[in-house]
């Protein structure tokens, strides 16, 4: 079936569980494409964190809409916000403006879940913290919802049983920067309904995604299959001093023509998300092919973990906190 030949998915009610780097943006990109949104947060201090994520996609729209405006725009064309044809600033500002007001901050996960279509959970990359999380969810949902994780490597089978609704339980990973780099990989585990996977492809599409089908379940999907071992070649030559990470940085750039290496990678993901990384692989080498993990043998896994650790105790989480391997 091709990407866009699915139907709709009659979804309005959407629900993301965790207002982190991802989990906002996911948020703020489904209420750009008219969705009703909510954000579930765990505590009053999690929305003082989130609150300010809002703010800054709020003005990184406006920034890439007025961009797109401009003499450049066609160089700098952001496929979530909308299509060349069709492009009217005007009312993909006010669009921006309505998304941004309308977005619910949540604390009460009854309250939240209730009447629900689809929930995406966003929460820290660990399988106690999931675990927790769909245990206390499953009871609260209506028959209709259909969840689904934004884990960055963990395979869905491994949550599918503490969910209540193994049918309607999927995994939807989105790259960063969605409103730029518009993919959504849709996978299925083993019980996951032909229904609810078509649902989730369709809904992904209704928000300006690029709805890419992963089949067969595969740590790290698509995207993370191949960044997760280019970070960490990163990462091992900074903590065995071979270089610095600006230096790191531009012989990835200089030599490739991408726009970021890995540690300005790392800022934008957040190092809390980098360690939790980190820390999945070390624990269980086997999420890497054969042939990777014959070749990250040699890499210094511990120094790894000992320098994230460190950054996140200085709280040094990232771009969104002002500092991590750079200050912003």
């Amino acid at each position: 079936m091709g990407i866009n030949s699915f139907n709709r998915s009659n979804m309005t009610k959407v629900v993301i569980a965790g207002g982190g780097v991802l989990g906002s943006q996911i948020a703020f990109q489904s209420a750009y494409c008219g969705f009703d949104v909510t954000i579930w947060l765990r505590s009053q201090g999690s929305i003082g964190r989130t609150q300010p994520k809002l703010d800054a996609l709020r003005q990184s729209y406006i920034d890439a809409i007025k961009l797109m405006d401009s003499p450049e725009g066609s160089s700098n064309w952001c496929r979530g916000i909308a299509d060349a044809e069709n492009f009217n600033a005007a009312e993909c500002l006010n669009k921006v403006e309505e998304a941004y007001s309308g977005i619910k901050l949540e604390l009460d996960m009854a309250k939240a879940a209730s009447d629900s279509d689809i929930i995406i959970e966003s929460v820290a990359e660990n399988v106690k913290d999931k675990v927790a999380f769909y245990e206390a969810l499953a009871p609260l949902m209506p028959a209709k919802t259909i969840l689904c994780t934004n884990s960055s490597t963990l395979l869905p089978s491994t949550f599918a049983k503490y969910t209540g609704r193994p049918d309607k339980y999927l995994s939807l990973h989105f790259a960063n920067s969605i409103w730029k780099n518009n993919t959504a990989e849709v996978m299925a585990q083993g019980q996951t309904s032909k229904e609810s996977f078509d649902a989730v492809m369709a809904f992904a599409n209704e928000i300006r995604m690029i709805a890419l089908p992963v089949n067969k379940e595969k740590n790290g999907y698509l995207l993370n299959s191949m960044l997760v071992p280019f970070l960490f070649s990163g990462l091992d030559l900074y903590v065995n001093g071979v270089s610095d990470p600006a230096s790191i940085d531009k012989a990835w750039k200089y030599g490739t023509g991408a726009p970021r290496g890995p540690f300005e990678i790392f800022d934008v993901v957040g190092i809390n998300t980098a360690y939790n990384i980190a820390l999945q692989y070390q624990k269980v080498p086997s999420l890497f092919s054969p042939l990777l993990r014959k070749m990250m043998m040699p890499y210094n896994f511990k120094g790894m973990m000992v320098v994230l650790k460190k950054m996140i105790d200085e709280g040094k989480l990232g771009k969104s906190a002002g500092e991590g391997f750079y200050k912003y």
